[in-house]
């Protein structure tokens, strides 16, 4: 088959609109399921009331919400395209999973630190719930003592490259 340069520049641009559905919806499921289910359940397991139970339904949403948008997505483009089309916007998303996958766990800074940003609002405790926010991560543990827990939920971090 014999691709026109108006067919290749139409698999770049769904190409990228893979890579892209991929880096917003895809990179916000493996979010919540790597990153956040699992410091929201390292929190319930030092005090049930170390941080509310909206953030847990918070999670469930938005996992809902992108699981949804996403199969949508995936259905226009499996339903309308031609098979290089969809070659194409898979190979985009797999490309784009591939460079994001190892970077989505607790032990990257980065992701520790976006927590904290969008999860601080569920934490009662004012100081704690304003570290957070600062992500003042050392800080953390500090507090966690002061409140009487031996234990921390602040993961031991990767080493930055």
């Amino acid at each position: 088959m014999k691709l026109e340069p108006t067919q290749i520049m139409l698999a770049a641009a769904v190409f990228f609109g893979g890579w892209l559905w991929s880096y917003i919806f895809l990179r916000q499921l493996l979010f919540n399921f790597f990153t956040a289910y699992p410091l929201i359940r390292k929190m319930h397991e030092l005090d049930p009331d170390l941080i509310a139970v909206g953030a847990k339904r918070y999670t469930t949403t938005s996992v809902i919400v992108c699981a949804v948008v996403s199969a949508v997505l995936l259905a226009v483009v499996l339903a309308f395209c031609p098979r290089y089309l969809i070659i194409a916007f898979a190979s985009g998303a797999v490309l784009c999973v591939l460079m994001i996958i190892t970077k989505l766990s607790p032990s990257n800074p980065a992701m520790f630190d976006s927590f904290c940003t969008g999860y601080c609002r569920f934490v009662p405790d004012d100081e704690l719930r304003n570290i957070m926010y600062q992500k003042e991560t050392k800080k953390i543990d500090r507090r966690l003592r002061e409140l009487g827990y031996d234990r921390s939920f602040v993961p031991e971090f990767r080493k930055q490259p």
